[in-house]
């Protein structure tokens, strides 16, 4: 049966968090070692992970000597302070995706950190389980680099081939198809605006994304879209 497993982008795809993520670092850099970080810097977050915006911060701000892991550690305990501030956006028809593919292979993967993508899931209520979690610290290389979607259909034991992709971001996207998957882009959540015509399908959100059309959508020569 075709997808044999779902394999689940987080930010933009799932949860609007990204804003979020941005301001808790703001608040990290600020205090230690007092960096106050532009709007660019901010918006520099949305779609990309913690691979590519470590690594660029470190190349603007000389003065980082935390390690990424250090940063993305003190960054996730920040966030929960925006959070209760803010709270979270669930993006359209996310909960009830998850709950119509709950007995379904599924993976989880992110350029978030574990730690964010456990404080995200812990808002999109009970069906938010994951066979297999691929983040930040589970990758060398970010998106569109493909390894995060081939560890995570090795781990569950499947074909790339048979598998479905939910993104967002044209990194996202073009990780997807490098890995041999069929992609879904939702529009909901691309707030950057990211270039999502390299997708095999399009959808506006994730409500259109249901079993009996998730088995008719695999890559078979015809590059479709819909939801437009």
């Amino acid at each position: 049966m075709f997808p044999a497993a779902l394999l689940f982008d987080l930010d933009g795809t799932l949860v609007d968090s990204e804003r979020e993520s941005a301001e808790a670092m703001a608040r990290v850099l600020a205090r230690t070692p007092g960096i106050v970080i532009t709007q660019a810097d901010r918006d520099y977050v949305i779609g990309r992970s913690w691979v590519a915006i470590y690594n660029r911060m470190c190349e603007l701000y000389p003065a980082i000597t935390m390690t990424r892991d250090e940063l993305i550690a003190a960054v996730a305990v920040v966030r929960e302070d925006v959070f209760a501030e803010s709270g979270i956006t669930i993006l359209p028809g996310a909960q009830a995706l998850l709950a119509r593919t709950a007995g379904q292979k599924r993976a989880l993967v992110t350029g978030s950190s574990r730690a964010e993508a456990a404080q995200a899931l812990k808002h999109l209520g009970e069906h938010a389980r994951f066979d297999v979690v691929m983040a930040a610290e589970d990758v060398v290389r970010s998106k569109p680099d493909p390894i995060g979607y081939l560890q995570a259909a090795q781990a569950l034991g499947v074909d790339p081939a048979d598998c479905v992709v939910l993104e967002d971001s044209q990194a996202g996207i073009a990780a997807g198809r490098a890995a041999g998957c069929t992609v879904i882009a939702i529009t909901a959540g691309n707030f950057a605006q990211w270039d999502q015509s390299a997708a095999d399908h399009i959808v506006a959100t994730l409500d259109e994304v249901t079993p009996d059309w998730l088995a008719s959508c695999k890559r078979s020569g015809i590059h479709a879209r819909t939801g437009l």
